[in-house]
């Protein structure tokens, strides 16, 4: 969430900044509530001053035995107006609130300005595209070859977009998770076993709600009005909801494996098929709290982390600097690593790095203590590292022979007792 008064007092130039995300943001919505909302507040707390200063003239005239008929008359005509101003303010905070919780967070001054992804900036390339002397295979007839998943028995079971990881499948898919945690692990991160459904107002905190409540999966429950995570982030997040931390404790880094749930549905195009795009995918986050001060450098930090493992499996990845219009809602700056599908030919997104600087930590209260014991926002900060999904498909996509074999990377042979993936006989 944004700040109130900064945006009042730089409304031009922040709602300049926020049309490079969104075209159509208009600050005057919420700043016209504001300046309501603060309107009634002084209004309220000049009538509550006049009923106290009445009331005192009330008690003096009755020690002197003086009659204060009219004076207890005022101050019932004025309890009138408190109780019908304040009955009026809680809904005009509460869409003040709301117009507020709509608004994207601020792109850093030096990203590039556009509301086109082909206009992402490449910032760097790690080894090469995978040339083919025989026509390459896409992930679905390897593992349909393979044994690794069963997509038909997941849509039976639940639908479409919920796979199943099957025998070798599921080792891999295992086998990739464990690598991911202990690299994160050896990098400073702390592993976390976190909940995966959560309350409405730790949503709220990371930025899901209420703007892509739409986009989440909520249990039909009087009892439990709980979601599901679509990330590890939200949890995270809410780790430290309202609590002042200590700037000694700073940064806290921390790792966290969950299965992440979004409605997200599969395109019909074959770029979109099998585990390209689905509703249920595994995935290792990172999360760091810290200074405003140390904020760039965690940020490194974290995009350093992901991109080990893509190094540890050989996989040739790219970085690109995302423009404004292509940044997610919570982010004031974001760097994707993707990796290359040849059987979709194109990069596709592994990790997302990004830096919401104190745009969640308002939502979520988390503040710390500076030198001075003055309290200030902590900083949050995000990456896959990573998500598997579209990590598998690339494995098996490069790594791919021209019999049918997959040849797996060194940092698998031990978890796996193998160093090949063959087709089933």
């Amino acid at each position: 969430m944004l700040g109130i008064k900064e945006i009042v007092k730089n409304k031009e130039e922040i709602e300049k900044r926020l049309r490079t995300k969104d075209p159509s943001i208009s600050l005057d919505t919420v700043t016209t509530l504001y300046e309501d909302v603060c309107k009634r507040k002084t209004q309220l707390e000049a009538l509550q001053s006049e009923a106290n200063r009445i009331s005192k003239e009330i008690g003096e005239k009755k020690q002197k035995g003086l009659d204060a008929g009219v004076e207890f008359d005022k101050v019932a005509s004025l309890k009138k107006e408190i109780h019908t101003l304040s009955s009026a303010l809680p809904p005009i905070e509460k869409d003040f609130e709301y117009a507020l919780s709509l608004l994207p967070n601020i792109p850093d001054k030096e990203i590039k300005v556009s509301l086109e992804p082909k206009d992402n900036v490449c910032i760097k390339t790690v080894g090469h595209k995978r040339e083919f002397s025989f026509a390459p295979k896409n992930h679905l007839e390897l593992g349909e070859s393979l044994g690794l998943f069963d997509f038909k028995r997941g849509a039976k079971i639940t639908g479409s977009g919920w796979p199943i990881y099957t025998a070798l499948g599921a080792r891999l898919e295992w086998a990739l998770l464990n690598l991911m945690i202990e690299s994160n692990q050896a990098n400073g991160f702390t592993f976390l076993m976190l909940p995966h459904l959560v309350r409405s107002d730790i949503m709220y905190a990371s930025g899901q709600l209420p703007k892509f409540g739409s986009q989440l999966f909520k249990l039909d429950d009087e009892d439990y009005p709980l979601y599901l995570i679509p990330t590890a982030e939200v949890a995270i997040n809410g780790l430290h909801y309202d609590e002042i931390l200590d700037k000694k404790e700073l940064p806290k880094l921390y790792c966290s494996y969950t299965p992440c749930f979004r409605r997200e549905a599969g395109g019909a195009g074959k770029n979109e098929r099998g585990l390209i795009r689905i509703h249920q995918f595994n995935k290792v986050e990172l999360f760091a709290f810290t200074t405003p001060e140390e904020s760039d450098a965690i940020f490194e930090k974290i995009l350093t982390s992901a991109e080990a493992i893509l190094e540890k499996l050989e996989l040739h990845y790219r970085n690109m600097l995302l423009v404004t219009g292509d940044m997610s809602f919570g982010a004031s700056r974001t760097v994707d690593i993707e990796v290359f599908l040849p059987g979709q030919e194109r990069y596709y997104e592994v990790s997302s790095v990004s830096n919401c600087r104190d745009f969640q930590a308002r939502r979520s209260k988390t503040r710390f203590r500076d030198d001075e014991d003055k309290k200030e926002f902590v900083h949050t900060l995000n990456g896959s590292g990573l998500a598997t999904s579209r990590l598998m498909v690339s494995l098996l996509e490069n790594n791919q022979n021209e019999d049918g074999t997959v040849t797996l990377p060194k940092a698998l042979h031990k978890a796996l007792g193998q160093t090949t993936l063959s087709p089933k006989k």
